[in-house]
């Protein structure tokens, strides 16, 4: 199992915080869709020559056209050699309409024909495929050579879908290269909706997990020094009760019997209530749905939690995470 870490979104630290993990022992980075461009650090990234594996959790794919996509995972390829995962999410429904101001609609449809438009555009770059993809929400049929960047020596970089629900988990089972699981999550939810969604999506698409990477987002909060306990958990109940505060996770939170939380949590949420959805979230719901303790006793519980369902964790975490920090976490964790 490998430890995935976040790097800075701000654009000047991707190189030394990328050179800084890999001496910590982290075996890869990756950017959100936060307050700074999901791409633009991976390029330097990619760039200082870290043996990081490098991937986008997640780019938020409906405003984006496959032909943008393609191009730009092409590059990062091409830059990191051979080391980049275009992940792929879809947001709610608000967010692509009110924020990005772009289409929704049939979510797990729109994503697999948004995954298979872009491995057309690039699978005719590579081997020299005529470019002929025709979706009902794109068409892409035109490849001048002019336009077109050539066979990457590495190969084509694979795709991952974040996926919440069962049909876009087995959508993503079906024609991705991995999945990428929110960070709201547990051992239960995992074995009992998660992957067992996959597994049908693999048995339907007649293919095995061999060449497939599961990706489990991991809610962290460590600390070195007892005094920091506090307020790591403050940090951890903030962003819990956020996650669980959207209806389309309220799926994440059933198996462990917590479900009752999501309506009140959604209702405070739009009223902007939110340091008392904060103090929803119990120390029962902190042990289910994150991890933390000292940088050995979240490696160990990693763990224990994750090994055996999942191939690399990506930590999410909360109150900081100094590199001593990391490298004695990921050398507790594998």
């Amino acid at each position: 199992m490998k430890i995935d870490a976040p790097l800075p979104g701000f654009l000047a630290d991707g190189g030394e915080a990328a050179a800084e993990m890999a001496r910590a022992g982290a075996h890869g980075g990756f950017t959100f869709e936060g307050p700074h461009d999901v791409f633009m650090p991976l390029v330097l990234a990619a760039s200082s020559g870290a043996p990081l594996d490098l991937y986008t959790n997640v780019a938020i794919a409906f405003p984006r056209s496959p032909m943008h996509l393609a191009h730009t995972a092409h590059d990062l390829q091409r830059l990191s050699g051979g080391r980049f995962t275009l992940g792929l999410g879809s947001q709610i429904r608000a967010h692509i309409e009110r924020r990005y101001g772009s289409q929704w609609s049939e979510p797990t449809a729109r994503m697999k024909e948004m995954v298979l438009a872009v491995k057309a555009i690039l699978r005719s770059w590579q081997d020299g495929t005529p470019l002929d993809f025709r979706g009902r929400f794109t068409t892409h049929t035109l490849m001048p050579p002019t336009f077109n960047p050539g066979p990457l020596e590495h190969g084509v970089p694979p795709i991952a879908i974040g996926a919440v629900g069962p049909r876009m988990t087995e959508m993503a089972a079906e024609v991705a290269d991995g999945l990428i699981i929110h960070p709201l999550n547990s051992r239960r939810s995992l074995a009992e909706h998660t992957l067992p969604a996959l597994e049908r999506g693999l048995a339907r698409a007649r293919r095995g997990r061999d060449g497939f990477t599961v990706t489990a987002g991991a809610i962290v909060g460590v600390w070195e020094d007892e005094s920091a306990r506090d307020d790591v958990s403050r940090s951890l109940r903030t962003l819990v009760s956020f996650y669980a505060s959207t209806p389309a996770y309220r799926v994440l939170l059933e198996a462990d019997g917590f479900a009752p939380l999501q309506p009140e949590l959604h209702r405070l949420s739009r009223e902007g209530r939110w340091a008392e959805m904060a103090g929803l979230i119990d120390e029962a719901v902190l042990d289910r749905f994150t991890v933390r303790g000292t940088p050995l006793e979240v490696g160990t519980e990693l763990a224990r939690r994750y090994g055996g369902l999942v191939d690399r964790v990506a930590l999410s975490p909360q109150g900081g995470l100094s590199r001593s920090a990391l490298a004695q976490l990921v050398q507790a964790a594998t």
